[in-house]
């Protein structure tokens, strides 16, 4: 399973806090993935040959973990088995990072999912960088001008580890996110 975590509704469609949403979209369209189905208290697509499920939760980024829960046991997917991508503020803008399990940082995607699923889970996160402003205008804006030409490459660079997460496991996947740069 790979869930991106964001908000639902054409308000937070652009915003930093939906790049998991973005990531998501991403490998639903390299692997030709175009019917999603809500269920669950979630936007949800499958690819039966990889047995695959994408995620969207539309429960909102702070009661995310719950429909991922419910997928996660309807399927009897283990934690290891499933992938969070999702913003981070606490690392540089463009920085991507893998790791194979850990807290929720003061993410509240985060919170919710450990709090269903336990911390056992990869999670793929994408720096936003520390903003001036208050944290909760920071995620919930839109991405600069500036940083808005840079989120393609990011995006793109995401979804390459998530494939590669896929196809050749989180030790080959974490060596290439965790040395990609900008």
């Amino acid at each position: 399973m790979v869930v991106g975590l964001g908000n639902p509704g054409r308000e937070y469609e652009a915003t930093r806090h939906n790049i998991g949403f973005a990531i998501v979209d991403e490998v639903a369209k390299r692997l030709a993935i175009d019917r999603w189905k809500r269920k669950d208290g979630a936007l949800q697509a499958h690819d039966a040959p990889r047995r695959l499920v994408l995620i969207k939760p539309q429960t909102f980024m702070n009661n995310s973990g719950a429909p991922v829960r419910l997928i996660a046991s309807w399927y009897r997917t283990p934690p290891q088995s499933i992938l969070a991508a999702y913003d981070d503020m606490d690392i540089p803008f463009g920085t991507l990072r893998l790791r194979p399990f850990g807290g929720h940082a003061g993410h509240n995607g985060m919170r919710s999912m450990i709090a269903t699923l336990g911390d056992g889970f990869p999670r793929l996160r994408v720096g936003l960088g520390r903003p001036q402003e208050e944290s909760v205008d920071h995620v919930l804006s839109p991405f600069t001008v500036e940083e808005s030409a840079a989120v393609p490459k990011i995006v793109s660079a995401a979804a390459d580890g998530v494939e590669c997460w896929l196809n050749e496991g989180l030790e080959s996947a974490m060596q290439f996110v965790n040395t990609w740069t900008l």
